[in-house]
């Protein structure tokens, strides 16, 4: 049996300084949820974990004047039981709530679902749609960077050696902005995404498209907005005409990023389906 060293880390400090410490191979953890299944089918490669769950900074979900913070560790669970995030953030409550079973809620962190970077991570559309900015801290100091260039590659995250993620902030979205988080799986609980989609939009008082934010999930080789599909939304009239030539041109854009390939006939309907339902539902119209 691998002999593997565990520490609790007390603080963000403290936490840095116990994943750099030479001799040793360290990596953090929260929930175990990814990490522990990693390890049943690869074996450990890293000789020691430093466990980040009870930092108080990195458990709170606050608001400041300016933004809304939400620690790494913080639980789906949590965030979805939050009152601040079902007001402020209710595309990623969805999400929270479409994770796996109860006890994977219980214990899955926000941090470690955007550090583990799977295609499927359902936390991660909406934190893009939310321009969501990830803070991390290392040997180096700290830094920040846009979550939709935190995740780059299928489980690939841009972190630096030692780095710990230690919060996300993102600014409210417009008075008056509605969300939806909308998920496509092999089955309807407990399922992994096939595709998903986070959106939000507002109408102005002519009835026009104002504010409007979509980025897909399990589309692209890594989450982002769809800066040219929020461009045609933008100042329109939201029809179901208007959802249909949107849903139509995310499918373009898809192939155009990733190609044709076995999944693509598929893909393809999908997301423009889940684009036109996404879209009907946030600007309050029938997508049929």
């Amino acid at each position: 049996m691998t002999s593997l060293d565990y520490v609790h880390a007390a603080s963000i400090a403290d936490a840095v300084a116990l994943l750099n410490v030479p001799t040793l191979r360290c990596r953090p953890i929260a929930g175990g949820t990814d990490l522990v299944v990693a390890m049943r089918q690869r074996g450990p490669w890293f000789d020691r974990l430093v466990d980040v769950a009870a930092i108080p900074e990195l458990c709170e979900i606050e608001e400041t004047p300016a933004e809304i913070r939400i620690g790494a560790a913080v639980t789906f669970a949590r965030a979805a039981a939050s009152p601040l995030l079902r007001a402020a953030a209710p595309l990623l409550v969805e999400a929270c709530l479409s994770v796996g079973s109860p006890q994977i809620r219980n214990a899955g962190t926000l941090g470690g679902n955007v550090i583990n970077a799977a295609p499927c991570a359902d936390s991660l559309p909406p934190l893009v749609a939310l321009d969501a900015t990830a803070h991390l801290a290392g040997p180096e100091g700290q830094r920040t960077l846009p979550v939709s260039q935190l995740a780059v590659s299928p489980h690939h995250a841009t972190l630096r050696a030692g780095e710990l993620l230690t919060h996300f902030t993102f600014a409210r979205m417009p008075r008056g902005t509605r969300s939806t988080f909308i998920k496509l799986g092999r089955r309807n609980a407990q399922s992994i995404s096939r595709l998903s989609v986070a959106a939000a939009g507002r109408i102005d008082g002519a009835g026009a498209v104002d504010f409007v934010r979509l980025a897909p999930g399990a589309a692209l080789p890594h989450t982002d907005r769809m800066l040219q599909v929020e461009a045609m939304l933008h100042g329109n009239t939201p029809t179901p005409n208007l959802f249909r030539a949107a849903g139509e041109l995310a499918a373009r854009l898809m192939i155009d990023i990733t190609g044709r390939r076995w999944s693509t006939e598929y893909k393809e309907i999908a997301i423009q389906g889940l684009v036109e339902q996404a879209l009907a539902a946030v600007f309050g119209a029938d997508p049929s």
